[in-house]
């Protein structure tokens, strides 16, 4: 917890500087596609240093989301046959078992599965690498991308323009149960998405 406190005040405090925003679209576009971190925390901070652009950080966030998704999109289309060993072995969440999951979920509920991965905690870019292997509809996968990571980033991004000191006061008071809380799920999303039950 304490490990995670100060990442938690040193991205706050690099927010601050002029490579804040460019930083959350990098780390947005890396996190669709093979990075494990969420860019949640590095937009929270940009918009609780500036909460006047709370909107315009939560665009950028979702642009290199969405490109990102699409990399990770051509990852499974192109190069999974390349790229499968490496993932299995070092991408935490990717198993052989757990895509397999995942195809039985693409099969029944393509569109609801890329929304919910979109917008929720799981790990979005075993659904982004999956959508290429198991080749589902490229428009539909990137119109779904752009409405659940945009309304994940824009819903963050309104709540912080809307009672941002609040907020900000809220994560501070309760930070240590709400890391605990995202923690646990992600690893539920972990364990429920890539068939470790």
């Amino acid at each position: 917890m304490i490990l995670l406190r100060r990442l938690y005040d040193w991205v706050l405090h690099w927010a601050q500087t002029p490579y804040g925003a460019p930083a959350l679209f990098l780390l947005a576009f890396a996190e669709s596609s093979f990075f494990p971190l969420p860019p949640d925390i590095l937009l929270l901070a940009l918009c609780l240093s500036r909460p006047v652009r709370s909107y315009r950080y939560a665009l950028l966030a979702n642009i290199g989301s969405v490109v990102g998704g699409m990399g990770g999109y051509l990852i499974g289309y192109a190069l999974w046959g390349a790229t499968a060993d490496f993932f299995y072995q070092y991408v935490p969440g990717f198993s052989p078992s757990g895509f397999n999951h995942i195809q039985q979920l693409f099969a029944s509920y393509d569109f609801w599965v890329i929304f919910t991965a979109g917008f929720t905690p799981l790990p979005y870019k075993i659904f982004t690498i999956g959508a290429g292997v198991f080749e589902i509809n490229f428009p539909l996968f990137v119109l779904t991308s752009m409405l659940s990571r945009g309304l994940r980033f824009f819903l963050l991004a309104w709540l912080i323009y809307t009672f941002g000191d609040r907020v900000k006061a809220a994560i501070d008071k309760y930070f240590n149960l709400l890391t605990l809380a995202f923690m646990l799920l992600l690893l539920g999303g972990f364990l429920l998405f890539t068939g470790l039950r």
